[in-house]
């Protein structure tokens, strides 16, 4: 049988950075070569990032695109890595987009792969399945492929897939096994999702199966507006066995050998299968396999929940600010254990010299809150300032006639206002701290602890907040370092200290109670009536769905943040603000 060396690259593009992202495949490629790669592979859409979202329409950006392959395969070989082949997603259209006047049927823009091969592009193919669910709206930019690309590469006939079709049954693995091939290629963006390793593995098992082939699985790594990328990039033999399995949310070269079976010869006739077209083409010559002992790329075993979110959100954060040019964030450090949280998040991603804390105490804030807020800023070592906000809340009072929650809004406006007047002045990006469950239920005052450009924890349940602040200190001490997170700001009640005595409590269930509730109706879509029948008190089920409801409008205007759960709020759940529909008790 046949040995390829196979070298997965599993690396962090930058939407709409073209230039940049050929400079990522030329210099792992040479990693690739160095290491005898024989094939070597990069995500989906690598040349432009993903997802690329409406500039699929701009017919520049299109075509830049395709530019930038015929480019990248050129320098490739005048690199002197010609004769390695070099499988890469990019944008290609054959036609207008589907959404101009001129748009023709079954043409249109494509999610494409091309194999790079001695200066040219050797073979293309373009995604089949095009998801239309959660984030993804590809039935919207794109036009599916009916043809199942299979090339010949050292003696072994190899199919190119993209992403969905993984997550399909039928359509191209159902082709691959009626062409007899030996691997199939599935390059993907992925995003991120908890757990989502745990069905990924079980998943490609199910799809070497229908192929009856080995899979090489790659995906991209890191953050992309609301969403991540985590890698998870693996190897699966026709059997089902795990050959070989990368890191998460690192880039990471993986190089594996794959004893496959040889290619018929000659190929087999083109031939229709599930709706497809078999397109054979053969490469002329590709390295040797290097003689010495077999690659080995090794297992990474999954790592525990927290571990694994923590490291998702930082990724998301630190490519957000970086790939956004921001020198640094700005935050406002209660001594509650949301901005605890963030802090440490922020510190882990960008170091604490580019992080700063402000605390910005009423005459409501507690001595101990002050106290925890800059024991945290010690401990990481950020930029730590104290702005009192008394004197400027009085100066409002003074000419303004307010009480009650009005005076609460207030005090969180002044905030807000100094966070930005900062960011105005000095450059930082604003980050915001509410977590999802105050989110949800609208827990948060408009323009005030809402403010902010990016929201590390906009997707973590106020349960999973604490649990990752117990992790984090855990891991610290396990390492020997100083533990981030003031083990006051985990251990009391939470409150915004907006009104003497003030506590979360006095307005919401406790959070072991609203959170499941919450994680059914918004991440679960469950009504009313299946809350209860799972066991929630009715009388706080209507409470709870009351306030989910009503608290859209503020949703809408809440900054963008890491999604790590099956439904985020923003793109994943797509409610109308102005909607009369309510579960009825």
């Amino acid at each position: 049988m046949p040995t390829l060396r196979l070298a997965l690259s599993q690396v962090n593009p930058s939407v709409g950075d073209l230039a940049g992202n050929a400079d990522l495949v030329r210099s792992w490629t040479r990693q690739a070569a160095d290491a005898g790669a024989q094939l070597v592979l990069f995500p989906e859409m690598m040349l432009t990032g993903y997802p690329v979202e409406d500039l699929v329409f701009r017919r520049s950006f299109v075509a830049a695109s395709r530019a930038a392959l015929e480019r990248l395969a050129a320098d490739l070989a005048a690199d002197g890595l010609g004769e390695l082949p070099v499988v890469v997603g990019y944008l290609d259209a054959d036609g207008p987009p589907q959404v101009s006047g001129d748009a023709e049927p079954g043409q249109g823009a494509r999610n494409a792969a091309a194999l790079l091969h001695r200066g040219t592009v050797a073979a293309r193919y373009f995604k089949h399945h095009l998801p239309n669910y959660g984030v993804f709206d590809e039935d919207r930019y794109f036009v599916p492929g009916d043809m199942l690309t299979v090339v010949r590469v050292g003696g072994v006939d190899v199919a190119l897939t993209i992403c969905e079709d993984l997550w399909q049954q039928g359509g191209p693995f159902a082709a691959a096994r009626q062409a007899g091939v030996g691997l199939v290629v599935n390059i993907n963006g992925s995003p991120y999702e908890l757990n989502k390793d745990d069905i990924r593995l079980p998943l490609v098992r199910r799809r070497a199966a229908e192929a009856g082939a080995a899979i090489a699985y790659v995906n991209m790594i890191g953050g992309q507006d609301e969403l991540v990328f985590e890698g998870d990039s693996m190897i699966v033999a026709a059997d089902g066995e795990l050959l070989t399995r990368a890191p998460q949310f690192v880039e990471h070269l993986l190089v594996h050998d794959v004893e496959l079976p040889a290619a018929a010869t000659p190929p087999a006739p083109e031939a229709v299968a599930d709706g497809m077209r078999v397109v054979h083409s053969t490469l002329d010559g590709i390295p040797p396999l290097p003689s010495g002992p077999a690659a080995t790329g090794g297992l990474i075993e999954p790592v525990a929940d927290e571990a694994e979110v923590w490291q998702a959100l930082v990724l998301g954060l630190r490519d957000y600010v970086n790939k956004n040019r921001f020198p640094s964030v700005v935050l406002g450090l209660s001594g509650g254990i949301d901005s605890a949280v963030v802090a440490a998040l922020a510190v882990d991603a960008l170091g604490p010299d580019r992080v700063v804390a402000v605390s910005l105490p009423s005459q409501h804030s507690s001595e101990h809150s002050r106290e925890d807020a800059a024991d945290l800023a010690k401990r990481t070592g950020l930029d730590y300032r104290v702005e009192p906000i008394q004197p400027m809340v009085d100066g409002f009072l003074a000419n303004l006639s307010l009480s009650g929650v009005a005076v609460e809004n207030l005090q969180a406006r002044v905030r807000g206002v100094i966070l930005m007047a900062l960011s105005n002045q000095e450059g930082h990006l604003v980050l915001t701290t509410g977590n999802k469950s105050e989110l949800a239920v609208g827990y948060s005052t408009l323009y005030g602890d809402s403010v902010g450009g990016f929201n590390p924890i906009k997707d973590v349940w106020k349960t999973l907040v604490w649990r990752l602040a117990k992790w984090r200190n855990a891991d610290a001490a396990r390492r020997g370092d100083t533990a981030p997170i003031p083990e006051n700001s985990i251990g009391k009640p939470p409150s915004a200290e907006l009104s003497p005595g003030q506590l979360d409590s006095d307005s919401l269930p406790d959070y072991d109670v609203l959170d499941p509730i919450l994680i059914g109706y918004v991440d679960g879509d469950l009504g009313r009536d299946g809350l209860v029948e799972s066991g929630h008190d009715p009388a706080v089920v209507d409470k709870v769905l009351r306030l989910v409801d009503t608290a859209e409008y503020k949703r809408r205007q809440s900054a963008p943040g890491t999604k790590i759960s099956m439904k985020a709020f923003g793109r994943d759940r797509r409610l109308p603000i102005t909607n009369r529909w309510r579960e009825r008790g």
